[in-house]
């Protein structure tokens, strides 16, 4: 049943508060995040990392680093919040900088899955469309070469 007209509850609502709030309030705050996160997987003085969420870097571990349910509410916050879109679009980059890395080993199975998975592709797609077939096809220019002279 829709709201009755003249209805005044949305009037005094301010629509930036409406609907769950924001994981990271500020830019900063994500880049020191993100920052951990990447940083963990660096060997420290002692040679030995400490990766916080498996051996290398991935979305998926990103994502809840970052304190998201999945990699597909990263995506969303990409999407949704602009401010945040270049911080987060070079975090997976860096992520996807490191699958390409590992296409020059000989176990790169793994690496070329996820690329798949990120838009890459490993086939040559060629493309026939000429147009409309039922048009004619219009001659520029012909050159007759006379094979007697």
């Amino acid at each position: 049943m829709p709201a009755p007209k003249g209805n005044q509850f949305w009037k005094n609502v301010d629509p930036d508060k409406i609907g769950r709030p924001r994981t990271y309030e500020n830019k900063e705050e994500m880049i020191q995040r993100i920052s951990e996160y990447f940083n963990s997987y660096i060997p420290d003085d002692t040679g030995i990392a400490n990766p916080v969420l498996g051996f290398k870097p991935t979305v998926t571990g990103l994502a809840l680093f970052l304190g998201f349910e999945n990699r597909q509410s990263l995506y969303d916050y990409r999407d949704n919040y602009k401010d945040f879109s270049g911080i987060i679009k070079k975090a997976l980059t860096y992520i996807e900088m490191n699958y390409e890395m590992l296409l020059e080993s000989k176990a790169s199975t793994g690496a070329i899955f996820a690329l798949k998975n990120m838009g890459w592709r490993d086939k040559t797609e060629l493309s026939h469309e000429g147009g409309d077939p039922k048009k004619p096809l219009q001659i520029i220019g012909m050159n007759v070469i006379d094979s007697k002279s």
